[in-house]
């Protein structure tokens, strides 16, 4: 079955049909989201992800505001952005620090880590590119807490990727805070089905 790329108004389901299968669809996404997680560093956790978990999360928020067929627009705006298009992984990470005195510290020194973020795989260096919607570093320098990014992969990187057993490094550059995992193999495999 083709990826889809984009989620659509016809893609969601009535709110009360959505409420009768939400912990259903919760116990989904909890599995499926265990092999598109990573953390990276002391403090970062990476989420990539997929038209399922943007549907998901559209779902969730029709569910919570309660806005109905008028928030739709507005949903479908702030998350289609972040469902891979066949040539991209997307991905949300989050700067995680429960001590908001060392939170707030920490942030002000890890402005622009946006750009910073990076994957490797068959000797190929692929930089991020952050999601363009709002600067999520202040003027002041100060990071936002949670930050999209996309990365974009040529063909013969996406090839490179798809290999069973692939070594796939993803990683932060930031003067202050430089830090790499590497996928495990359940999770490249998750990812290489985002891929055409």
């Amino acid at each position: 079955m083709a990826n889809k790329h984009a989620i659509t108004p016809a893609d969601i389901i009535p709110a009360t049909e959505y409420a009768a299968v939400r912990a259903e669809w919760r116990r989904k996404m909890s599995a499926l989201k265990r092999h598109r997680r990573l953390e990276v560093g002391p403090f970062v956790t990476f989420y990539f992800e997929s038209y399922e978990t943007m549907w998901h999360q559209i779902q969730e928020m029709l569910h919570i505001e309660g806005g109905g067929a008028a928030q739709l627009p507005d949903e479908l705006e702030a998350y289609n952005p972040l469902v891979p298009k066949g040539q991209n992984l997307s991905a949300t990470f989050m700067i995680e620090i429960d001590d908001p005195d060392r939170r707030k510290r920490l942030l002000l020194g890890l402005g622009g880590i946006e750009e910073t973020a990076f994957l490797e795989v068959g000797g190929a260096h692929i930089v991020a590119d952050p999601e363009l919607d709002q600067d999520r570093t202040s003027a002041e320098g100060k990071a936002s807490s949670v930050q999209f990014v996309h990365f974009r992969l040529t063909p013969a990187q996406i090839a490179a990727f798809k290999q069973p057993g692939a070594r796939v490094l993803l990683g932060l550059s930031h003067p202050n805070y430089s830090h790499m995992a590497v996928l495990p193999e359940p999770m490249r495999a998750a990812l290489a089905t985002d891929f055409d």
